[in-house]
């Protein structure tokens, strides 16, 4: 069964859907969003990409990052990848969206309109291995020296927003307590 995205214009606007693949072959800017989770500790969950991931394999990136579906809402989307992808449910609340374009060696690329939410979670993922490697939950302090390190570890869009996520963790909500 194939996978469709909901294209859109520079404005977040819908003009139509497109097969996943056929939109990262062809460069079609569709809509995505980036969920990250931060413990009561402030350490932030990563993952590795499972190995057979088309496109950025074996990078690591914040906590889950997808596509909606045509005719689901960005809320659903994330609730339903974060059960497929680390068998976790977590509320989110919406930070930002951002416009980026990222071309891989495969001659795929990404073109995103993407939405940025922040959680807050204790929960161990329990990962689906077709989607996930591995996890981990580290600092702000380590991630940022890390990712300057060892840059091609990491996916394209999480280097771009993972500073801005962490900056308005730290000024907004840097209060978060163990939850239930």
């Amino acid at each position: 069964m194939k996978d469709f995205v909901i294209l859109v214009d520079q404005f977040d606007n819908e003009r139509g859907t497109m097969e996943k693949l056929e939109a990262h072959l062809k460069n079609e800017l569709h809509r995505a969003f980036s969920v990250f989770i931060f413990n009561s500790k402030g350490e932030m969950l990563i993952h590795q990409r499972a190995l057979e991931k088309y496109h950025s394999p074996g990078l690591w990136t914040n906590a889950c990052c997808s596509h909606p579906a045509p005719g689901e809402n960005l809320e659903n989307a994330i609730k339903r990848r974060l059960r497929e992808e680390l068998n976790m449910s977590v509320s989110v609340e919406h930070l930002f969206k951002f416009h980026y374009q990222a071309n891989f060696d495969n001659g795929l690329s990404e073109h995103e309109m993407d939405h940025v939410f922040i959680g807050f979670s204790d929960e161990a993922p329990i990962p689906n291995p077709e989607e996930v490697e591995d996890f981990n939950y580290v600092s702000a302090d380590y991630l940022e020296k890390d990712i300057k390190k060892n840059p091609n570890d990491y996916t394209e869009w999480f280097k771009i927003c993972y500073l801005k996520v962490i900056d308005q963790y730290q000024r907004n909500y840097s209060s978060f307590k163990k939850v239930g």
